[in-house]
């Protein structure tokens, strides 16, 4: 009867690697979809590119007309004696208008230079988008492999605490020795330990979870089958080379640092303007004499200027925008060394967990076989109770093993992709309406020249984590059928 009582408990331990710890109710999918619309980093993303966009019409404006009016009333509280003909009050307005015509160049190439920057920082949007992507599926597959961990060391503890209940009913007829009970208690004791550790890391993965989606890790589905991964590291390299946003954000930031060097350069060319004003007086009649009570002015005329010597400042600002330029070349290697090496070590993983995941099914169904074989032999007295634990602890590290090995084969997996580019919504598929473009907004500010154009009071899109409940480390019961 305690034999059998045993056996069950191990069986049920086979299926806590095939089963998540709870029924079906969230998939990865949908839990990537949360992430994509409500996860404060990617909104804050967002909100830093919008404010990228600007900086177009920014640099547009030092090359549009610029226009003012001014105005003013003077009362003259006390006139010199002799001042006859001073006016006791007066108004006065006009109206300026000044209108770039030439500026080296700086105007133009500032213009180009921020239209760089803003490819670079959509491409850096996607490059965020990918890495929250990639740290969600490591969540969400670590709370998938704690959960089977805890449930495993809990079925653990039933086993062992059974075959101290048995070693101690064998030792009060004689069958065992002190020492048996002895090595029961401490491996249960052990077991009891790792139980507790396993629950704190869950804890701490549900956490991590709640961080990152927004919401709670309740009934995590089996994440579906990866598409699209490479046949070898050479072909995913390609891929990365190709497609991987941070090689293009680095690429467009080196774009615009040579579009700034010649920013720099225009420092030392002539600039050229058309001003053009006038005037209005009115006395309000307290002019003395017989001079007219109102004067109007207008004037109109071409402005340029021919810097001779401006102390090396010119010469300084090129050599400054130069280094920068060059040290945007080595970033943009130095990036792409990273993204060869990312993806080259994300594919060797994704192999070895594979490979960890095909000689752990093996070594599961033998330390099963070995466990029951140890069961058996040791009620003909040929086996000791300390055989029977080290093929239970063995039985379990394997399933621990298997476990892992998914979980890491699958995050893996998704970081080759993500570092191939092929990690970002588009890619995905996710449900929850249309994308963000952030295209869209660049479109939307790039010609705006009205000086009220203002958009709406921002308002937090993201969510707050605060009433989510602190999560603990319960999981679902073990389906013995």
């Amino acid at each position: 009867m305690i034999s059998r009582r045993i056996s069950m408990v191990g069986s049920a331990i086979v299926l806590a690697l095939l089963l998540p710890a709870y029924g079906s109710a969230e998939t990865l999918r949908e839990a990537l979809a949360k992430v994509y619309r409500t996860n404060p980093t990617l909104t804050g993303a967002r909100a830093g590119q919008r404010a990228n966009d600007e900086n177009v019409p920014i640099e547009k404006s030092r090359g549009l007309p610029d226009l003012g009016l001014n105005g003013g009333y003077t009362e003259n509280v006390k006139k010199s004696s002799n001042s006859f003909t001073s006016p006791t009050r007066y108004v006065q307005g006009g109206v300026t208008l000044s209108v770039p015509i030439y500026r080296g160049g700086a105007v133009a190439n500032s213009v180009k230079a921020a239209k760089a920057r803003v490819e670079a920082g959509q491409a850096d949007l996607r490059g965020t988008e990918a890495s929250i992507f990639s740290a969600t599926v490591a969540a969400y597959m670590d709370v998938i492999r704690d959960g089977a961990i805890v449930g495993l060391n809990q079925s653990n503890v039933r086993a062992l605490d059974v075959n101290l209940e048995a070693t101690k009913d064998r030792f009060e007829v004689g069958d065992l020795t002190r020492t048996d009970i002895a090595q029961s208690e401490s491996r249960l004791a052990v077991a009891r330990s790792d139980l507790r550790a396993a629950e704190a890391r869950l804890i701490s993965s549900r956490e991590t979870y709640v961080q990152l989606v927004g919401g709670t890790p309740d009934d995590l589905q089996p994440p579906p089958p990866l598409p699209n991964l490479p046949a070898s590291p050479d072909a995913a390299v390609d891929i990365a080379i190709s497609n991987n946003p941070d090689i293009a954000a680095a690429k467009k930031a080196r774009e615009a640092t040579a579009y700034e060097v010649k920013v720099a350069r225009a420092a030392r060319m002539p600039t050229v303007s058309a001003t053009a004003d006038g005037g209005y007086v009115d006395y309000l009649g307290t002019l003395g004499g017989t001079f007219a009570q109102n004067v109007t002015t207008a004037s109109a005329g071409v402005t340029a200027t021919f810097p001779l010597f401006q102390g090396g400042y010119p010469a300084a600002l090129t050599r400054q925008a130069q280094a920068r330029e060059s040290q945007s070349i080595e970033q943009t290697l130095e990036v792409e060394r990273s993204v060869v090496a990312q993806t080259r070590s994300a594919y060797a993983s994704y192999q070895a967990a594979n490979a960890v995941i095909e000689s752990s099914q093996v070594a599961v169904e033998a330390s099963k076989l070995s466990l029951e074989g140890v069961r058996a032999e040791n009620t003909v007295g040929t086996r000791t109770i300390l055989d029977i634990l080290n093929a239970e602890q063995e039985y379990l590290n394997t399933q621990v093993t298997l476990v892992s090995a998914r979980r890491d084969a699958y995050v893996a997996g998704f970081s080759l992709l993500a570092a191939m580019g092929q990690a970002e919504a588009q890619d995905l598929g996710l449900d929850g309406g249309a994308l963000y473009d952030p295209a869209a907004n660049y479109e939307r500010v790039k010609g705006r020249i009205w000086d009220w154009g203002e958009d709406p009071a921002p308002m937090p899109q993201s969510t707050s984590t605060v009433d989510t409940p602190a999560q603990n480390s319960t999981v679902g019961p073990l389906n013995t059928d």
